[in-house]
């Protein structure tokens, strides 16, 4: 059994072999041409235009290739001449993007200062606090006043009306200024009982805000208790002079016109021309500070 068993391996080992060999050889298909077959195919041209190029045309066409030389083609014209790119057309580098970047935006924030700059130097119009106000006719405003207790508040201008008797504007003819003196003989002017006097809003201490008090009859300060009669004369506190005013003037018709732009200093301490004393209980506490 154990040499029937070699023998059958020897058998096939022998088959494989010989299977291989054969395998090998139809792979490498090698074999020999005849001089007749060669002859022919020498005379053949389908085979003469697939042969591969010789050693003098692989270098004339490396040595064209180096040299950049353009054949034109069949039929064309001449080649257009080379003009070089533009160097914007190309693009820019990083470095050149970020700093025209930083520039442009330089150059926003200092156009938009200067417009801010501008228009808080340009003329205001014709409304609005820091421009003439055409406020109304002086007789109307009179009227508006004592319909609110002595005091009337125009916000648009921040400023306080108050009636100046006609009987006091000798006494301050001596004191303000022509332009302050515009509505406080407008009374005398026009014919009514008494003129108008234009008071800007702020204490000329600390600069709060001056509300009227009523019991008084008096302007009051509730920051630090300063107080100014109803023609904003000081009478007591720490303010170091009266209630400042705005410029005014009377147009044609009798109409009183203020001009919040232009601000007047208000008088000295000591100055009482309507001679007014508070008519009632104060508003504040008693203000440290003389007259």
């Amino acid at each position: 059994m154990i040499y029937i068993a070699l023998a059958a391996l020897a058998v096939l080992a022998l088959i494989a072999v010989l299977a291989a060999v054969r395998r090998r050889q139809s792979d490498a298909a090698i074999g020999m041409l005849s001089r007749e077959t060669r002859s022919r195919d020498r005379s053949s041209a389908a085979l003469r235009a697939e042969a591969p190029p010789t050693g003098r045309e692989v270098e004339r066409a490396a040595a064209a290739a180096r040299a950049g030389a353009l054949v034109p083609a069949e039929g064309g014209g001449p080649p257009a001449p080379y003009v070089p790119p533009d160097p914007e057309t190309i693009g820019v580098s990083r470095r050149q993007f970020f700093n025209r970047t930083i520039v442009m935006l330089m150059s926003l924030s200092l156009s938009g200062f200067g417009v801010a700059c501008i228009a808080f130097l340009w003329p205001q119009g014709g409304s609005g606090f820091g421009s003439k106000i055409k406020v109304g006719l002086v007789s109307d405003l009179l009227a508006e006043i004592r319909d609110n207790s002595g005091f009337l508040y125009k916000p648009e201008g921040r400023m306080w009306l108050t009636e100046y008797p006609n009987g006091a504007v000798e006494k301050a003819a001596a004191t303000y200024s022509g332009p302050e003196l515009a509505g406080m003989t407008a009374g005398q002017q026009l014919g009514l009982d008494g003129g108008i006097v234009a008071l800007y809003q702020k204490c000329p201490h600390l600069g709060c805000r001056v509300p009227e008090c009523v019991p008084s009859q008096w302007f009051e300060c509730p920051c630090h208790g300063s107080k100014y009669n109803q023609v904003g004369e000081k009478r007591a506190g720490p303010a170091p002079r009266g209630m400042d005013r705005f410029a005014t003037e009377i147009t044609p018709d009798g109409s009183l016109v203020v001009d919040t732009g232009t601000v007047i200093q208000g008088p000295p301490i000591g100055t009482n021309t309507t001679g007014q004393e508070a008519e009632g209980p104060a508003c504040t506490g008693q203000a440290t500070g003389g007259h």
